[in-house]
C-alpha cells in the first residue's frame, strides 16, 4: 500500500478525465427524458470496472434502471467486500444559479465543479481507481464485488427486489459505501447513523377552473392559501411535528450518547456563515447537530400553482401542488409515517378544497455499530491518510437502501465518505475538492488491507 501515493500522482490526470466522461452523462433518474442516459452511464461503469481489473462486469436489468455488477474473486475463502455506489444524479434546477453548465465539469479553486462531482459519481469513482491500484500492483487482499445502481436519488425503488433475486451472487462480509461526508477537510469522520425518509406529493384542488381574483377573491377559497395554512399546522411553536403518533417509535438516546456526539467538532458561527443565515431554527431542546443527526424533521421541498410568469395575472388558481418530506430516525417505519401523514393531512383539509396525498418514496434509517470489524478497519485507514483518528458522527441525510441491504442481504454497511458540507450536493454549483477525491483513493486500499487482516 505504500506506493498508492505514487500511483495516484502518476495517473491523476487520467483519473480525472475518466471521471469527467462519466459526469458528462446527464443521468438524472427522476426525469424520464434521461432514460437513455441512465443506460449510457451504466455501460460506462461496466467498462470502468472491467478495465480496472474485475474478472467480470455486466449491466443487469431491474424493474427500473439497470444495476452494474462486477467482481474479482482472488480466493473463495478470503473475506469479501461489496462496494455500493450510484450513477444517477439529482436534477439541476434552478439552472440559472449555476456558474458553469452542470454537466461540463471544470476544475477551479482546487475543486471539481459539476452535478455528480461529489454525489455520487466522484465518491464512487474513487473505489474504481483504488481497486485499479490494488489489482495493478497485485496488492488486493480480499475479494471485491461492485454494485452500482441508478435509482438512489429516487429511493432505490427497484434495488431491493434485485438484491433479493441475486442474494447468492451478492454474498459478502461487509458493504463499503462512500456517499456520505466528513466534518471538515482536516477532520476525518465515519458516519455511524443515517436518517430515514418519507416523501409525498400533495395536490389541493379548489374551484373547477382558475378564477378572476377580483370577481371571486374573498368569496371562494384560494387553494394556495389553504395549502400554506395546512403546512403551517404541521409543526408547533417548539419545532415539533404535529402528526398524531409521529414520535411513537422515536428512541430517545441516552445522555451518555448525546455527550459522545457533542465531542464532534462543530462551529455554529462558521456553520451559519457558510449558508449565510443569521439564526438557526429547529426543535427546542436540541443542538444543531442533534437536530440533524438524532431527531426527525419536516420540510416543504417545493410548491407551485397559480401564475408565476413575468408580470401580473390576477388569478385565483384551481390547483396547487407541493412536495413534502420528513427525515426519520432509526426505529421509525417510513411506511407507517407515510400513512400517518396522509390520514392527518387529509383530515385537516377544510371542506372548501379537495386534497390528494401521494407517497413518492421512502426508506428506513440506519445505525452502524462502532465496535464492528469494518469500523475498526476504516478507523485505521483514515488514520493512515489524515494522521488522526476519525470521529464517529450521525448524518442527517438518508441512503434508504442501506437498511434494505441489512434486511434483505443480512450484511452491515460501513460508510466511508469524503464529501464536505461545502460541496453543495443536490444544489446548484455542486463541487468536490480534488484533495478529497485523491485522499479517498489513498484511504480505500488501507481499508481493504486492515479489514482482510482483522477478518483472519
Amino acid at each position: 500500500m505504500e506506493h498508492v501515493k505514487e500511483y495516484i500522482e502518476a495517473n491523476k490526470d487520467r483519473f480525472l478525465e475518466e471521471l469527467f466522461e462519466l459526469i458528462r452523462i446527464p443521468s438524472i433518474s427522476s426525469e424520464t427524458e434521461h432514460k437513455q442516459d441512465m443506460i449510457k452511464a451504466a455501460e460506462y461503469w461496466k467498462e470502468t470496472i472491467f478495465k480496472a481489473g474485475a474478472d467480470k462486469a455486466e449491466v443487469m436489468t431491474t424493474e427500473g434502471n439497470p444495476v452494474v455488477y462486477g467482481e474479482k474473486i482472488i480466493n473463495p475463502d478470503a473475506p469479501t467486500v461489496l462496494v455500493y455506489g450510484h450513477y444517477d444524479v439529482m436534477p439541476v434546477d434552478p439552472l440559472d444559479l449555476w456558474k458553469i453548465p452542470p454537466f461540463e465539469p471544470e476544475i477551479k479553486d482546487g475543486k471539481i465543479w459539476a452535478r455528480g462531482a461529489d454525489d455520487d459519481k466522484g465518491q464512487a469513482f474513487m473505489h474504481a481507481k483504488a481497486f485499479e491500484f490494488m489489482v495493478k500492483t497485485d496488492s488486493l487482499p480480499c475479494n471485491v464485488k461492485f454494485m452500482i445502481e441508478g435509482e438512489e436519488e429516487i429511493g432505490s425503488v427497484s434495488l431491493g427486489k434485485w438484491c433479493a433475486d441475486n442474494k447468492e451472487m451478492l454474498k459478502a462480509d461487509i458493504i463499503l459505501v462512500s456517499d456520505t461526508g466528513m466534518i471538515a477537510e482536516d477532520i476525518p469522520s465515519i458516519t455511524t447513523g443515517l436518517r430515514g425518509l418519507a416523501y409525498w406529493q400533495v395536490e389541493v384542488t379548489g374551484p373547477n377552473r382558475d378564477l378572476h381574483s377580483g370577481l371571486f377573491g374573498g368569496a371562494v377559497a384560494n387553494p394556495i392559501n389553504v395549502l400554506c395554512n395546512m403546512i403551517a399546522q404541521m409543526t408547533d411553536e417548539n419545532g415539533k411535528i404535529t402528526i398524531p403518533g409521529f414520535y411513537d417509535d422515536v428512541v430517545e438516546i441516552s445522555e451518555q450518547e448525546r455527550a459522545m456526539l457533542a465531542k464532534a467538532p462543530f462551529d455554529e458561527e462558521e456553520y451559519k456563515k457558510a449558508i449565510d443565515v443569521k439564526e438557526l431554527a429547529g426543535e427546542k431542546g436540541f443542538t444543531t447537530t442533534e437536530r440533524t443527526g438524532i431527531r426527525p424533521s419536516f420540510d416543504l421541498c417545493g410548491i407551485w400553482g397559480g401564475y408565476t410568469g413575468e408580470g401580473a395575472k390576477t388569478v385565483l388558481p384551481s390547483k396547487v401542488f407541493a412536495k413534502i418530506s420528513t427525515r426519520l430516525v432509526p426505529d421509525q417505519d417510513h411506511k407507517k409515517i407515510a400513512q400517518q401523514f396522509k390520514e392527518h393531512f387529509e383530515s385537516i383539509a377544510p371542506a372548501c378544497v379537495k386534497v390528494e396525498v401521494t407517497s413518492l418514496h421512502g426508506g428506513q434509517g440506519y445505525v452502524s455499530p462502532i465496535d464492528m470489524t469494518a469500523y475498526k478497519a476504516a478507523e485505521k485507514a483514515y488514520t493512515e491518510t489524515y494522521s488522526k483518528k476519525p470521529v464517529p458522527v450521525r448524518s442527517g441525510g438518508s441512503i434508504p437502501i442501506i437498511s434494505t441491504f441489512e434486511q434483505v442481504l443480512g450484511i452491515k454497511s460501513i460508510l466511508m465518505g469524503f464529501g464536505l458540507e461545502s460541496d453543495a450536493i443536490h444544489s446548484p454549483n455542486e463541487n468536490y475538492p480534488l484533495n478529497q477525491f485523491f485522499n479517498g483513493i489513498q484511504t480505500i486500499p488501507y481499508f481493504y488491507k486492515y479489514f482482510a487482516e482483522m477478518m483472519k
